[in-house]
């Protein structure tokens, strides 16, 4: 149900045959395609740093809006790219762009999944520094990444800007008659109801929100703010800020780029913490090793630190922890 105004992969006409490179905008880039969980073959673009510094640098994954493709978004990418100092991998959704398949909520996930896993496996990208980026439409997916058990524990901090609340609460907006208000949320085959998960995301959180947004109501941004599940969270508004442009207001770089060097460096605090602990734990027992592994971006101190502990009473005190700080999205005794 109002699936119809949800995706637009064919605006402008030609978007699913031409789609710009970022040679054009001078950056380097690696473009290819991968499977996801269901087959389907994506594209996804990673634009790197120069050789010294892709290693060292956030990565940040972007999830572009409802329309067009990922070469419509490249000026904003350039400018992100150079005032931040980030690579960036631009994820084409299934039906978009040069990407397989047809659009739909569960398929967008997967897409997002597909490339999240596939900057795992990326021999130039530092594991601990990977930041998820959604705007409107992207927003959606990117919560919805973050707060999947599976994939959140490679996820250091999220960015999402003018996005909404659910696809239900957009129509009911969008389509100001009693039948639309009428219609049950069970009754739409998208919902992307962002509203529901964004209390499962605990990592540093922006929210970028235009107050001149002409399609999607700045309190819904403030709703997901105020449900968030972050300690870290911040929220900017941008007066002039429209929804599809928010990103050429004033600041805007600024705000970007002090909010990953603050939580990115609140990652690695957090991660010090973790090794500190682990470390004296390992250091006041001798007799066996026990191997315990935690992945390197981990940002929930508190519950590494709870289990940390329990496994150290179990082992009364004769065993000896030692870290394996290599990803991983499990804590495991061996």
């Amino acid at each position: 149900m109002i699936d119809w105004f949800l995706y637009h992969p064919d605006d402008p006409v030609d978007s699913r045959i031409n789609v710009c490179s970022p040679a054009v905008v001078k950056l380097p880039f690696q473009s290819t395609f991968i499977k996801t969980a269901d087959n389907v073959e994506i594209n996804v673009v990673f634009i790197y740093q120069e050789k010294q510094k892709v290693c060292d640098a956030p990565t940040l994954v972007y999830f572009h809006g409802n329309a067009g493709n990922v070469g419509h978004r490249l000026l904003n990418v350039s400018e992100i790219y150079h005032n931040c100092g980030c690579n960036l991998l631009l994820v084409e959704y299934r039906g978009y762009g040069h990407s397989k398949g047809s659009p739909s909520e569960s398929g967008l996930y997967m897409d997002a999944e597909a490339a999240l896993s596939y900057l795992l496996e990326h021999p130039d990208v530092n594991k601990s520094k990977i930041v998820l980026f959604g705007r409107s439409l992207g927003g959606a997916v990117a919560v919805e990444l973050c707060s999947n058990p599976n994939f959140s524990t490679h996820v250091s901090a999220l960015i999402i800007e003018n996005t909404f609340t659910s696809i239900p609460d957009v129509a009911r907006i969008l389509f100001d008659c009693r039948i639309v208000r009428l219609i049950p949320r069970w009754f739409y085959k998208s919902r992307f109801d962002s509203l529901s998960k964004i209390s499962q995301v605990s990592v540093p959180t922006l929210f970028l929100s235009g107050l001149a947004d002409e399609l999607i109501p700045p309190s819904m941004m403030h709703s997901l703010y105020e449900s968030s599940g972050s300690i870290l969270k911040q929220f900017k508004s941008f007066d002039n800020g429209t929804h599809n442009f928010t990103w050429r207001c004033k600041d805007y770089y600024s705000v970007l780029n002090l909010f990953l060097c603050q939580s990115l460096q609140e990652s690695n605090n957090k991660m010090h913490i973790v090794n500190e602990v682990v470390s004296k734990v390992n250091a006041s027992n001798a007799y066996s090793t026990k191997c315990l592994t935690i992945p390197t971006n981990m940002l929930q101190v508190p519950s590494v630190l709870s289990t940390v502990s329990q496994q150290y009473e179990a082992s009364n005190k004769r065993s000896a922890y030692v870290v394996d700080s290599r990803d991983s999205h499990s804590i495991e005794t061996v």
